[in-house]
């Protein structure tokens, strides 16, 4: 195994000159502008030397979300997965269009998880024809502001990350490599109710779009699960004081609480909890699978659950190479900046995105949008995040993997 991780991480130094530029390290604190935007290097330094005279143009994709700040984590993510794959077509010639060679270029933007942020964001995108594909947004609010803009201009649009059911909803160019958060939040409660017995519920959700809809979700799925009773109760995102919500699910003697929010939340949740001597269990969603949950709640976050559609501790070899490759090409320059780790759940969904994108273009034998679009409804991909298709909305579906936190590290759960 060792060898084959060598020889494939070789490969991508040899033959591969990076897809795009790495951005330095920052704390995240620094004033961005109104739209941060990074090209990469020029396509003909990007193909193996003996390619280059062959290369028609380039391909230019977007990644678009927030890369800086307390959700950098989720952005820098889809950035240096994208970066990833990319370098991985380069290094095999590029992208075949109609026996064409195109580089791969991707181009990163700033949303700043801000609805505002990302309408002017996709705005931006929409202007330059040499793109054809955004991976982003991260956010279901941010994704649902930015798609009009996508869906009107005609761009594929994949996020790696929304789960709010409408976002690709009566939109033929709006595509999720995502499930929605029905299914998803089912895996949690499936956790909750039958693998940790638990019957009193706590649910913990914030005062957003997405939150609320998550909440939602959680809430009529322990329901039909058999939950005796449920106490919901919401809070700002990124609230760090759960004094009073701690106060509230102790008197109602819940077992277990399911919280609906971002790694702060539950980190946040989690320290108050062992503070206050609060033996619960918490289960949180998919996006709470990141080093920064750990690093924030220390301690705190032993024995938290999640489900998420991949595990970087999953010894298939295939996953494996993949994670080798991530973490030599970026770990080590943002882990102190950034809290990165091996790739997370949604890191490898923009991966795979990538991927799938691309494919779509082979296959469509041109670079025309409505036959690129079309093909991607014909998608069938055996990423690392799963076998991938898209149903008539433009929804993938996803198979769950149950994990924990345990000795300071995510493991797979058990009970």
């Amino acid at each position: 195994m060792k060898k084959l991780v060598a020889i494939f991480l070789a490969l991508i130094m040899i033959f591969a000159v990076a897809g795009c530029s790495k951005a330095p390290v920052s704390t995240g604190e620094e004033k961005e502008p109104a739209v941060t935007k990074e090209e990469t290097t020029a396509p003909e330094e990007k193909l193996p030397q003996d390619e280059e005279d062959d290369v028609q143009g380039v391909i230019k994709i977007a990644v678009a979300a927030p890369m800086a700040g307390s959700l950098a984590e989720y952005g820098l993510g889809f950035y240096n997965a994208s970066c990833l794959a990319a370098e991985k077509w380069n290094a095999n010639g590029g992208v075949n269009v109609g026996g064409a060679k195109y580089a791969v270029e991707i181009v990163k933007y700033d949303d700043a998880c801000d609805t505002d942020q990302a309408v002017v964001v996709a705005e931006d995108i929409v202007s330059d024809p040499d793109i054809w594909c955004v991976i982003g947004h991260f956010a279901s609010g941010v994704c649902m502001a930015a798609s009009p803009t996508y869906e009107e201009a005609g761009y594929v649009n994949i996020s790696p990350s929304s789960s709010q059911v409408d976002f690709t909803l009566n939109n033929e160019y709006i595509f999720r490599n995502n499930t929605i958060i029905s299914v998803e939040s089912a895996t949690g409660v499936d956790i909750a109710v039958n693998d940790l017995g638990c019957t009193n519920i706590g649910l913990l959700a914030i005062d957003n779009e997405w939150g609320l809809t998550t909440g939602n979700a959680m809430e009529e799925n322990l329901k039909a699960a058999g939950a005796t009773s449920i106490t919901r109760l919401e809070c700002a995102s990124g609230q760090a004081d759960m004094a009073t919500e701690i106060s509230k699910f102790k008197s109602a003697g819940v077992e277990c609480i399911m919280v609906a929010g971002e790694y702060d939340t539950l980190a946040s949740l989690a320290i108050a909890c062992k503070n206050s001597d609060f033996d619960v269990y918490l289960v949180g969603c998919s996006n709470s699978y990141t080093e920064s949950l750990i690093d924030i709640a220390g301690e705190a976050a032993e024995g938290i659950y999640a489900p998420v559609s991949f595990f970087a501790g999953n010894p298939d070899e295939k996953s494996q190479e993949y994670v080798a490759a991530y973490v030599e090409a970026y770990v080590e320059a943002y882990v102190e900046a950034y809290g990165s780790a091996p790739p997370s759940a949604l890191t490898t969904q923009a991966y795979d995105s990538v991927n799938i994108f691309l494919e779509a273009v082979e296959r469509a034998g041109k670079l025309d949008r409505v036959a690129i679009k079309d093909e991607m409804y014909n998608t069938e991909h055996d990423g690392i995040s799963g076998y991938t298709t898209f149903d008539a909305e433009g929804d993938a579906y996803k198979e769950f993997t149950k994990i924990m936190v345990e000795d300071g590290e995510f493991v797979i759960a058990t009970f």
